[in-house]
């Protein structure tokens, strides 16, 4: 069994925002010559990693220091809209918008990550058990619940190569959400989970009297200016078109049906580095607090605690200091986000292919930002 430690810090969930191994993102002090000779060396690595990845559209956006650097490329032939300007599916990635949201919510009072989701979805319940599933649990992967409901395979089997979650709406994940005894205990294990965030953007909406959309809207996406960033396909002029495993074979684009809070954001790359740009120098808005307690480790399991986990972000050591990150896939796309406070360093990578076996996408990706 996988052990962990959930942090305990003083201070509003998740903990003190200020942490000790940060580093703030310095200012650049290369020569014109430096920074000449850096980008050769960067177009370099990443027109390689772009051949590496194989898929039919690739996008690697970096930033360091507020230099902003895209490579584009792919197997197919370049779609009328530039690879650039297309809006991404982020799969999983999406939860460090949902992270970084209700940090956001905490700090403003609206919630305290302690309430018990089943009394946020059905306010009439008059037993919740000793135990129960609170939102910072369902935050963290500790709630008890599976990857995904118990009848989600049986429901999703008919479309499972074009739409699996659009056969599990929202109603449903709340039913099955309510209907369900977790184990083990919330609180004792790590267990990662879809169906928990998904869980937990309906409790979320229920908790505020706000529909999710507005909440990521109005709380996140527009204080951050990330105009281009959406929960729902709008067509081929602004939607990336994903493919298969075999990177020739157009799939639809992805519906998350009730799962949004766990994966629905699409968003350009543009918009992706403006999002971790804020996460390196928070901007002196509202979101400066929550952008700094999304860094904040709250969770180390596994074997001596070596793995640390934010209530957004995977975190790794690395010899200057943490590597953020965040993978997501999608039944045609793949999105890899991360960012390096000691370097000053974010990354977002795109491409247009479904995860297969020995897939390089994300190892080429994590291996650029760690060698930032």
């Amino acid at each position: 069994m996988s052990s962990f430690l959930l942090s305990t810090a003083a201070g509003p969930w998740p903990g003190d925002p200020h942490d000790a191994d940060d580093f703030r993102a310095g200012r650049s002090e290369e020569t014109g010559h430096d920074e000449a000779a850096h980008d050769e060396e960067l177009h370099r690595r990443l027109k390689a990693a772009v051949d590496a990845v194989d898929a039919p559209d690739v996008v690697l956006a970096v930033s360091r220091h507020g230099r902003r650097t895209l490579y584009c490329g792919g197997t197919g032939p370049p779609p009328p809209t530039p690879r650039q300007d297309l809006r991404y599916e982020l799969g999983s990635a999406s939860k460090t918008l949902t992270g970084l949201l209700l940090a956001q919510l905490i700090r403003r009072g609206m919630l305290s990550g302690g309430e018990p989701a089943a009394l946020c979805l059905d306010p009439s319940r008059r037993r919740i058990g000793p135990a129960p599933v609170t939102l910072a649990h369902l935050l963290t992967h500790t709630s008890g619940l599976p990857a995904l409901p118990p009848d989600f395979f049986l429901r999703a089997l008919p479309v499972w190569h074009t739409a699996p979650y659009a056969r599990y709406p929202a109603e449903r994940v709340i039913d099955a959400f309510l209907r369900r005894r977790p184990a083990p205990r919330p609180g004792t294990r790590w267990r990662y989970s879809n169906f928990g965030v998904a869980v937990l953007g309906h409790a979320v909406a229920a908790a505020t009297g706000t529909p999710w959309e507005d909440l990521l809207t109005e709380q996140i996406l527009r204080p951050l200016a990330l105009d281009d960033t959406a929960l729902h396909a709008h067509g081929p002029d602004t939607d990336a078109q994903g493919h298969g495993k075999d990177g020739r074979t157009p799939v639809p684009a992805f519906d998350a049906g009730g799962f949004q809070a766990a994966g629905a954001v699409r968003a350009t790359p543009h918009d992706l580095l403006t999002f971790l740009e804020a996460h390196l120098e928070p901007p002196d808005t509202r979101l400066a607090g929550a952008l700094r307690a999304v860094r904040t480790p709250v969770l180390r399991r596994g074997l001596g605690h070596r793995h640390v986990h934010t209530t957004a972000w995977f975190r790794h050591p690395t010899d200057g200091g943490p590597l953020y990150f965040h993978g997501g896939a999608t039944l045609g796309q793949q999105a890899f986000l991360g960012f390096r406070p000691d370097t000053g360093t974010a990354l977002a990578a795109l491409c247009t292919r479904r995860f297969r076996a020995n897939d390089p996408f994300v190892s080429t990706a994590y291996g650029l930002l760690a060698e930032a």
